[in-house]
């Protein structure tokens, strides 16, 4: 198991100014960091992942699309084209910077609603659009982590069981599922059922208390959480995903309209602590914690 720390609570842009951040998430225990994907070019976070390097951070990568006119599961041909299109090249910049995993509501389009459920005609378009973008993740040495969502953020896909009959149906190798304890804990009627009923799909993990502040301060229940996940044998990444309201439009897309934590030194040093201690009790009998 790896711990990570995803750099949404300061930025989707990360770089030099951002060393010696990054540098006390490493001295604190953080086994990587989760970078944003948003803006520049594969070189800039080639250079990025120099950094991380020179540091002993690991990496995985997030992203998603806000912009209508990027629209995967669209009639409209030319806005799937060009969802397609962004994703080739959130992998490539992912490639580049080092990060084997890329996820996100990498699905659909952040914040865009129908007004009604989806569509059949909907599920099908993603089906192709997904093994396309996976057949260039799997050029790339990529696997992308597809996110189910609470219904206030997008329509497509709400719960773990949709998404995980939809991975089933796509059908490939590097177009999997990401867990978010979050969204689980709005959507999921037993959130616990929701990882273990399909963790074959799981590549990636969001730790995330039900207000987004600090993980071990709310009502998400970690000892099951985290005692589902070490028994199920996972042993990528638990990543932290908190946010703030240094960044306006990431605030207003995420509805964080206060903030959930005295400073993000508290987020990030109680938060490590919490997975640590986590992991530990939830080891069976006579084991010794790994990480």
């Amino acid at each position: 198991m790896k711990i990570g720390f995803c750099m949404f609570l300061w930025t989707t842009s990360v770089g030099k100014k951002h060393e010696p951040l990054l540098r006390d998430i490493k001295a604190t225990g953080y086994d990587g960091v989760e970078i944003p994907v948003f803006t520049g070019t594969p070189d800039d976070y080639r250079r990025l992942g120099d950094m991380l390097d020179r540091i002993g951070l690991a990496r995985t990568a997030v992203s998603a699309m806000s912009d209508p006119s990027m629209n995967l599961i669209s009639p409209v041909v030319t806005a799937r084209r060009k969802g397609i299109d962004y994703m080739k090249w959130a992998i490539d910049c992912s490639e580049a910077l080092g990060a084997k995993y890329l996820s996100g509501p990498l699905h659909s389009t952040l914040g865009r609603f129908s007004g009604t459920g989806p569509t059949a005609a909907e599920r099908k378009r993603s089906v192709s659009s997904q093994r396309s973008i996976g057949d260039h993740a799997a050029a790339k040495g990529v696997t992308i982590g597809l996110e189910a969502l609470n219904r206030f953020e997008c329509y497509l896909f709400n719960t773990m069981a949709d998404l995980s009959v939809h991975i089933d149906e796509i059908g490939h190798p590097n177009i999997k599922a990401m867990y978010d304890t979050f969204h689980a804990n709005i959507e999921e009627a037993d959130p616990i059922g929701a990882y273990t009923k399909h963790v074959r799909n799981i590549v990636h993990v969001h730790i995330s208390e039900n207000d987004r502040g600090v993980p071990g301060r709310g009502n998400i229940p970690w000892a099951e959480t985290f005692a589902a996940i070490r028994r199920s044998g996972y042993d990528g990444w638990l990543t932290i995903e908190s946010f703030g309201r240094g960044l306006r439009d990431l605030a207003a897309a995420t509805k964080v309209w206060r903030d959930f934590a005295e400073s993000p030194e508290a987020v990030y040093r109680e938060g490590y602590a919490h997975i640590r201690k986590g992991w530990r009790k939830a080891a069976p009998a006579g084991k010794v914690m790994t990480a």
